[in-house]
């Protein structure tokens, strides 16, 4: 019997075998790898990712579920860690981890950016997450969809669409469409900014009013020379701007 979803914690249990089986599919769990999944719920993902990977790290908020789940696995088969996710020192699991999960849609984003901070450490990462914000995951430059997460991400990972899957497949049924997305760490040599919270606040400030330029969306960062040495046009919307752009504009702001 599945427990009862809590509202607060935004819980939707993915129940649909056939979903279940296309994920781990997607994840192609092997002995051996380091591994943890980010909300396990009542462990229907879990149980058959622990088939393959021993031991399987998770991390669960919600109490009662992370007790069950001591209860239902053996300690040294799954590592349960109860705790919030935003909170969790991924660090302290071996390099080349791989991160996998039904991420919570209510504080999906938030998880992204913490996730992304440890992208040096990260193999590879396998997420459902609601369409829309898979949609602005995987945006291209110049499209409605694409903004600060689509830049920030694509910073370091290379990322891309695996399949929908349907409200239906969770108990209770969410109110949107489900997306699995697959985000694997740009390489050592990828183009980085020289003062990367310089970088991520020229990229904020880009989007955090769309319909202006960048000359008055950045005014208080970027001047008309650093627009010059980068070779962009201040009169641009941060949206046609591709992470390339916003490395130079950023790396133009500090000459070296």
């Amino acid at each position: 019997m599945l427990p009862r979803p809590k509202k607060r914690l935004g819980q939707h249990f993915l129940t649909d075998r056939h979903y279940l089986e296309r994920i781990v599919a997607e994840i192609d769990p092997k002995p051996g790898e380091a591994m943890i999944e980010i909300g396990p719920g009542p462990g229907a993902l879990t149980e058959r990712l622990a088939r393959f990977v021993t031991p399987l790290h998770v991390v669960e908020i919600d109490r009662e579920l992370a007790s069950a789940l001591r209860a239902r696995f053996a300690p040294e088969a799954v590592v349960v860690h109860e705790g919030d996710a935003l909170a969790f020192d991924l660090a302290s699991l071996p390099e080349g981890l791989r991160v996998v999960g039904n991420l919570p849609y209510n504080v999906s984003t938030p998880l992204l950016f913490h996730v992304a901070s440890f992208a040096p450490r990260i193999r590879d990462c396998v997420f459902m997450l609601q369409k829309e914000v898979v949609d602005r995951m995987v945006a291209e430059p110049g499209t409605p969809d694409y903004g600060r997460l689509s830049v920030m991400l694509q910073y370091r990972f290379a990322m891309s669409l695996a399949f929908g899957v349907p409200p239906g497949a969770f108990t209770p049924p969410p109110k949107v469409d489900s997306a699995v997305v697959r985000m694997a760490p740009l390489s050592e040599g990828r183009p980085a900014a020289r003062d990367e919270a310089l970088f991520a606040q020229i990229v904020m400030a880009a989007f955090t009013q769309r319909r202006k330029t960048l000359r008055n969306a950045a005014r208080a960062l970027v001047d008309d020379e650093a627009f010059r040495r980068a070779g962009i046009d201040p009169g641009r919307r941060g949206e046609t701007l591709g992470v390339a752009e916003f490395i130079a504009l950023a790396d133009a702001c500090r000459p070296g």
